[in-house]
């Protein structure tokens, strides 16, 4: 044994990482498992579109991290590559309403954005439907995180108008996949009776994964991203067990082997071990908030920043320091407190309140400290 105390230490210029990119939230694997069923029910699908008719529509449904976008995505570039069926994702918490949907569906289609300004919904939706019988396309449309539609009262419109793109242009030919991670939101009841009458679509539900297919899936993460036995199986159980306690959502394991793996390197070390996993978790853990946080808009970080400050209170108080900041009234006021608790963010419970009806105490679901960290 080598006396020398450098020896497994990394030097300046070296790193754990074989591809750090394999841990990036957004890196779709080559290999998708444990999804075989869904995969096949998607493609049942979507095949109606290959032989040029519209394809069925579809739910895909289940909990956060548990590969439905992935599926999606996978799907679409097969579609791309193999076909000529037009695909188009939309990142709903990004667009949030029927004219910015549709702005990035014009984007789509045209390779080009539309005007900032000066034109109609009508003459928006208009020209894509103009283009797609122009080319004798058929467009499969996935509205992702969906359940941001609802969130602003925009999905009843968004889905009527692609549902009924048929009947306002002749020959247009859309299908729509919309993906929910929201598993309170019950899509088929939470929309308008006239939508609900032509939205009868397949149903895919996504399972939460167990902990033995976390650690097959991010096996091979580590087999790609870190270089040979830097991460044992100790190790990867252990990520495996703390990925499960937060759900099964796989974007924590993937972030805590990176942030793992970036602790190690901080020693120096070329191996990956588990006080770098524990070390990495009390950040890993809050992936869920980052994302909520990064997808609302001033208003409502300003709101989420109060409630942190104040360590929660009563609506009517809280609302004050709120309007302070930002010279909204009550009902939008309201329309943000509902929105963060559909998101999960905070409770927004009734309680009576002596001589004055009923109020609402607002408190948060997370770490006052660790919400301002990432506002």
């Amino acid at each position: 044994m080598s006396d020398d105390p450098e020896e497994g230490m990394l030097s300046w210029d070296e790193s754990v990482f074989r591809d750090e990119h394999v841990f990036e939230i957004d890196h779709v694997p080559e290999t998708f498992r444990h999804r075989d069923s869904q995969m096949e029910s998607l493609k049942y699908a979507l095949r109606p579109a290959v032989r040029g008719s519209r394809p069925l529509n579809v739910i895909a449904r289940g909990p956060p991290g548990t590969g439905k976008t992935t599926a999606v995505q996978k799907l679409f570039s097969e579609l791309r590559a193999q076909t000529d069926v037009n695909v188009a994702r939309v990142n709903c918490q990004v667009d949030s309403t029927r004219y910015s949907v549709f702005s990035r569906l014009f984007e789509h289609v045209f390779e080009y954005e539309p005007p900032a300004s000066g034109i109609s919904f009508k003459k928006l939706f208009g020209q894509i439907t103009d283009k797609l019988v122009e080319e004798d396309e058929v467009l499969a449309v996935a509205l992702d995180d969906v359940n941001y539609l609802f969130y602003e009262g925009e999905a009843s419109e968004t889905l009527y108008s692609l549902l009924r793109a048929h009947e306002a242009h002749s020959g247009a030919k859309i299908g729509v996949i919309v993906i929910s991670s929201d598993l309170d939101l019950d899509v088929i009841e939470a929309l308008d009776s006239r939508v609900q009458s032509v939205f009868r679509p397949e149903e895919v539900y996504f399972n939460k994964y167990g902990e033995r297919e976390i650690v097959d899936i991010l096996q091979e993460r580590v087999e790609r991203g870190f270089h040979e036995d830097a991460v044992g199986p100790t190790v990867l159980d252990r990520v495996a067990e703390l990925t499960a306690e937060q759900g099964g959502d796989l974007r924590v394991g993937i972030d805590l082997l990176r942030r793992a793996g970036m602790h190690a390197e901080m020693r120096a070390s070329r191996i990956v071990e588990r006080e770098d996993v524990e070390e990495a978790y009390d950040k890993s853990k809050y992936v869920h908030l980052s994302r909520h946080l990064r997808g609302l808009s001033d208003s409502e970080q300003a709101l989420v920043e109060v409630l942190a400050e104040e360590q929660g209170g009563r609506a009517g108080d809280i609302y004050e320091a709120f309007h302070d900041r930002s010279d909204l009234g009550y009902t939008r006021y309201s329309e943000i407190i509902n929105k963060l608790d559909q998101l999960d963010i905070i409770d927004a419970e009734y309680t009576s309140v002596d001589g004055r009806g009923r109020s609402r105490d607002l408190t948060l679901k997370y770490d006052a400290e660790a919400v301002l960290e990432r506002l």
